[in-house]
């Protein structure tokens, strides 16, 4: 008998059976461009083109106004945005796919030109002087330095766990399968977590547990939104950008994933984003030293993977699936090639962030011409 190939074994995450292990991860495109970071025609063609993912995580979607830091990024916290999304998720599912729609807060990595009037908002009033935002300048995508935060009060920080829990509900009105709560890549909930940025002396400051609270607040504001059986949660333990040196990350993020497993999470996705900078080594090994044994359920794990090493990880048990970036960026055919051990297109850097079709939705399929 033929033996299973991992990478295509389904696998139970949640509510949802996934009919393979190879998920889209999140990707910020930029391409929201109608007013009110509502979004568009062009990306329910784009995430339809990629439906055979075992599951696709939407890209970053803020949950409220002031949690945006990027140009051109769509929203799930009014009417029009969920409106706009609900187009999304059908042509998916039409296709025979699966989403979910990754929860986003960017705190301090904003600027004040995208929320006029309001400085962004972090743990602690310290400025990131690495951290970049995109901002729209005369109509085209520019990167600049992030605008000085000021700390949330301790009531402001509840709110914004409130918030997390109306966009996950306003997330499945859309038509999503879940929400991914995102807690990773130097965004506002790690800007709580690390504590070279957290210098509050309020129940959120501090230990351990002060540290880990907003994310575990923010998680349990989504679990009592939608189920726990629809979400998931995003970690980068070890990451090392946008002002974010924690020099002991494993405890606080240990003590995340733990009640992530208590409340019975769908998966907890671990990524290693240092892949994504030039000349970078991998540090998934280092991610899954201080995290093994911490969350009991389905871990899906990101970052600079090929088919061989994903098809290692699952088959050792220390992943339950693995997402792709760039790969599926470039490449709506992912499973098809991986399977069939076929070429991949390159991805084009230049069209990334913001634009229109090139280098989103014109990516071909796999030919035998």
């Amino acid at each position: 008998m033929e033996a299973i190939d991992p990478l295509f074994d389904p696998v139970q995450i949640g509510a949802l059976l996934a009919p393979n292990r190879i998920f889209m991860a999140p990707l910020t495109r930029s391409r929201a461009s109608d007013p009110g970071g509502v979004p568009t025609q062009l990306m329910a063609e784009y995430y339809a083109q990629r439906a055979s993912a075992g599951l696709i995580v939407s890209e970053a979607t803020n949950i409220s106004e002031v949690a945006r830091g990027y140009a051109w990024t769509p929203g799930i916290y009014t009417d029009a945005q969920v409106d706009g999304w609900r187009s999304v998720t059908r042509a998916v599912h039409a296709a025979g796919g699966r989403i979910f729609c990754q929860l986003w807060h960017v705190g301090r990595v904003s600027h004040v030109s995208l929320h006029p009037g309001q400085d962004p908002v972090s743990s602690s009033a310290r400025p990131c002087d690495r951290c970049m935002a995109f901002v729209e300048v005369d109509g085209v995508g520019r990167r600049v330095p992030a605008s000085p935060p000021r700390a949330l009060g301790t009531d402001e920080v509840r709110e914004t766990c409130a918030d997390y829990g109306a966009a996950a509900a306003r997330a499945v009105e859309a038509g999503f399968d879940g929400v991914e709560v995102h807690g990773a890549n130097g965004y506002l909930l790690q800007q709580f977590a690390a504590a070279n940025v957290n210098d509050r002396d309020d129940e959120y400051g501090g230990s351990v547990a002060n540290r880990a609270r907003f994310h575990v607040e923010a998680v349990a504001a989504a679990v009592d939104a939608v189920g726990a059986d629809r979400v998931g949660l995003r970690l980068s333990p070890v990451f090392a950008a946008s002002g974010i040196d924690d020099p002991d990350p494993g405890p606080v993020h240990r003590a995340i994933a733990t009640a992530a497993s208590d409340f019975g999470l769908a998966y907890l996705h671990l990524a290693d984003t240092g892949t994504m900078m030039p000349g970078a080594e991998p540090r998934m090994d280092e991610v899954l030293d201080l995290m093994r044994g911490a969350f009991d359920g389905p871990v899906v794990l990101n970052g600079g993977y090929d088919a061989a090493r994903a098809r290692h990880e699952i088959a050792t048990g220390d992943a339950s699936a693995a997402a792709f970036g760039r790969a599926f960026l470039a490449n709506p055919d992912l499973p098809r090639r991986l399977a069939e051990g076929l070429p991949l297109n390159p991805p084009d850097p230049g069209t990334f962030y913001g634009g229109d079709h090139s280098g989103y939705t014109d990516y071909p399929l796999w030919t035998e011409d």
